[in-house]
């Protein structure tokens, strides 16, 4: 299956990747006691699994297990955390992101006439030394053209995870590179350029251009997992097995023998989740911020370029995951985040005394997203199917007062997994496009017309895609859509080749093109 799906901006990424350096001894020998230590917990999880339900039959032991849970429960009551958490202005101002970018200086920005765009050999080229060697066939492989489509997508197969890098997509479990080529007037083609492995189900992904390894830009994957930590990985290299930064994570986990029963014991890196992330969000106005929700209930943002997490919040209610997480386009320090707990709540961080504004839904979240063209309107899309849009400028200061929804609409019969709103800026001479994209367990995905609150269906369209996981409209051609979900089969739809489309925002198709 396909969990995530994500753009790479077209020119981003290195014409010919890096290839890594192979691990050392060390590394291979700690690479493997890592995934037998992971293979033998597992295997001794099930035992355990077996030895207990066999064990849940007899009374004695039913009745201490009732005993302790209730035990635990108490405790739990007991100890919950009321402990103050800094709002999103003061972690803003610790990171100095203002200054951020200031640290550029020195950087030829315009480069050094034509010796920034051309070459009389690869010899010569300072972004070609380095790299292995290749074979005329096999360098016309690895190539990323400018002009290429580069999509990052998230798959398990056969319970391996990796990401995997397309041309005009990048994209198994692993994170895989896609690259899409769409010439002008001929057929288009895509295909994985690599692959990442990667050790856990991944769940989502956020591309971030923050300079980790110096510079003025990088080219990054953040990938959230069914692990607490989050890896970012670097894009522009090849056969890497080590992702370049880790934000929290595990540092140790023991079983320990105690009275009644085993006790496992986690020990988690500071500042960490402790749970699955469910969602991440990158600040594309401060470069080195991410946000990211989690299973553990809360939201929490990071300074990828330090590694550490600066503001963990905990707005949400204490029973339920937070699913989704979104930065607002215009107003970079307003955070949106969707949760189990059937709401979705806005942080400010212009007010920091202010406790935030909630808006309740009918079902648990699954996807929330900011309309690009405007800073007042937000869409969410829950799990019986529905999708509702919210005019922030409506909200109440009593948060015991609900904001009724700009519109809702029954989009589809199953769970709306996820939301992509169309980027492409309206034309002063065209009424408003507001294209919503959501797509859902039903298999189909439908493009909706938002203008005045008033959703239209413009185009339905099952991609043989299986359960619709997640979909992303690109940024460099606006009206490509690409569709992950359960078949593990990654779907680009060209949505101006529906006639319902083309006829409503066909004379938009010249700036279908960056």
């Amino acid at each position: 299956m396909i969990a995530a799906v994500s753009w790479v901006p077209k020119g981003v990424s290195k014409s010919v990747p890096d290839v890594a350096d192979p691990p050392s001894k060390d590394e291979v020998e700690e690479i493997l006691k890592s995934n037998l230590e992971k293979s033998v917990e597992s295997e001794n999880e099930e035992q355990d699994e077996g030895m207990d339900a066999e064990a849940a039959k007899k009374g004695e032991v039913v009745s201490q297990a009732l005993a302790a849970a209730d035990a635990l429960g108490k405790a739990s009551k007991s100890t919950t955390s009321s402990s103050n958490f800094q709002d999103i202005t003061d972690g803003l101002q610790e990171l100095n992101m203002e200054d951020y970018d200031d640290e550029d200086d020195g950087i030829d920005i315009f480069g050094a006439g034509i010796g920034g765009t051309y070459y009389p050999s690869n010899d010569m080229d300072p972004y070609l030394q380095g790299q292995a060697d290749y074979d005329s066939e096999e360098l016309e492989d690895v190539i990323i053209k400018a002009e290429d489509a580069v999509l990052i997508c998230a798959r398990n197969e056969d319970e391996v995870s990796h990401l995997e890098a397309c041309n005009t997509c990048y994209s198994s479990l692993d994170n895989s590179v896609w690259i899409y080529e769409d010439p002008a007037g001929g057929d288009s083609n895509m295909y994985v350029h690599h692959d990442i492995i990667i050790p856990a189900f991944p769940l989502c992904l956020a591309w971030l251009d923050c300079p980790i390894k110096g510079g003025e830009k990088g080219n990054f994957i953040a990938v959230g997992s069914m692990e607490p930590s989050i890896e970012i990985w670097d894009l522009d290299i090849m056969d890497e097995v080590q992702p370049s930064v880790v934000l929290g994570g595990i540092v140790e986990k023991k079983k320990k023998k105690k009275k009644g029963g085993k006790k496992k014991s986690i020990k988690y890196k500071e500042d960490s989740h402790t749970d699955a992330v469910l969602g991440l969000a990158w600040n594309k106005e401060y470069r080195n911020i991410l946000a990211s929700a989690s299973a553990d209930k809360l939201v929490k943002i990071w300074d990828v370029a330090t590694g550490k997490c600066d503001i963990t919040m905990a707005h949400h209610t204490d029973k339920a995951s937070v699913q989704a997480v979104a930065w607002n386009h215009h107003v970079p320090q307003v955070l949106l985040s969707g949760s189990f707990d059937h709401t979705v709540v806005l942080k400010d961080g212009r007010i920091p005394s202010h406790t935030g504004f909630k808006w309740s839904v009918s079902a648990d979240v699954e996807s929330v997203a900011w309309d690009p063209h405007t800073e007042h309107s937000f869409v969410v899309s829950l799990e019986n199917g529905t999708v509702s849009g919210f005019d922030i400028r409506a909200a109440k200061s009593d948060q015991s007062s609900d904001s009724k929804p700009s519109f809702t609409l029954h989009a589809h019969d199953k769970a709306v997994c996820t939301i992509s709103y169309n980027p492409l800026a309206p034309n002063v001479h065209v009424s408003p496009l507001s294209i919503d994209m959501s797509l859902m367990l039903d298999l189909t995905v439908k493009l909706w017309d938002l203008s005045n609150n008033q959703p239209s269906c413009v185009a339905s369209n099952n991609p043989k895609a299986g359960a619709v996981f997640s979909i992303s409209f690109s940024e460099d051609s606006p009206f490509l859509l690409a569709i992950g979900g359960s078949k593990g089969r990654l779907e680009v739809w060209d949505t101006l080749s529906d006639a319902g489309v083309s006829r409503r925002y066909g004379n938009l198709r010249n700036q279908n093109r960056s």
